[in-house]
């Protein structure tokens, strides 16, 4: 089983913010990374290249963003066929808006964990019964997020979404997918641990690319053929 992060920066702005003296890109890849995503995409307006000069060294893999009349669907599918051309036995991506840095990556492992038990439903995570992000997509419905309207905001994409395939939303506990980096983190309402998985349920985290070697060297970031001139980007999620 093979989940991609896909994290979506609205602006440089937004991908560099300094978040505890390290880029918001840059911090988010790991926590990804730390639980468990893989590939990790990254895609933002980048006419400068900071962005990419950021990711370098990282596991990450820099997108284009898609161009502006795609809207903000189009903006996470590009990113999660991005995701696929990358690893081609990817079967789910998270959708997460670079705004949300505060997600911990044990709602990342918990996101992974519930769609090997619900490989067919689209799963938000929710703090207090709020619905948050990222959101986990299997890539069996990217023809139908396609079908969407443009002009729609990424919380009614999903709604849209869920209106035409499996969708459930998760409890757990986490108050990074419900306040973004507007709420400073000594200011965020406290924790509150999920449940533990199903005994016996394996963590089969980036099978696809298990045989890479430990001491491989780091490359990244790569670059992937998706979108159009960062001049053409419209707003996105993050």
């Amino acid at each position: 089983m093979t989940v991609a992060a896909v994290i979506l920066a609205a602006s440089p702005e937004s991908a560099l913010r300094d978040v505890e003296g390290v880029p918001n890109i840059r911090r988010l890849v790991d926590v990804a990374w730390a639980g468990g995503a893989v590939p990790v995409v990254v895609t933002s307006p980048d006419p400068e290249g900071r962005v990419v000069a950021t990711l370098a060294g990282t596991n990450a893999t820099y997108a284009r963003p898609a161009a502006m009349e795609a809207g903000p669907v189009g903006q996470i599918a590009n990113g999660i066929a991005a995701a696929i051309s990358i690893v081609s036995e990817t079967d789910a991506a998270l959708v997460w808006p670079a705004r949300l840095g505060w997600v911990d990556a044990e709602t990342i492992t918990s996101l992974i964990e519930a769609h090997g038990l619900r490989p067919g439903a689209v799963l938000r995570p929710s703090y207090r019964a709020e619905r948050g992000w990222p959101a986990l997509v299997p890539v069996a419905h990217l023809d139908a997020l396609r079908e969407i309207e443009p002009t729609l905001m990424p919380e009614d994409v999903l709604a849209e979404l869920v209106g035409r395939v499996a969708g459930e939303t998760l409890e757990l506990g986490d108050p990074g997918v419900v306040h973004d980096l507007v709420t400073p983190r000594d200011a965020l309402p406290p924790f509150e641990a999920p449940p533990p998985p199903p005994a016996g349920h394996e963590r089969e985290w980036g099978a696809a690319i298990a045989d890479r070697a430990d001491d491989a060297p780091l490359e990244g970031p790569a670059l992937a053929p998706y979108g159009q001139a960062e001049a053409d980007v419209p707003d996105q999620p993050g």
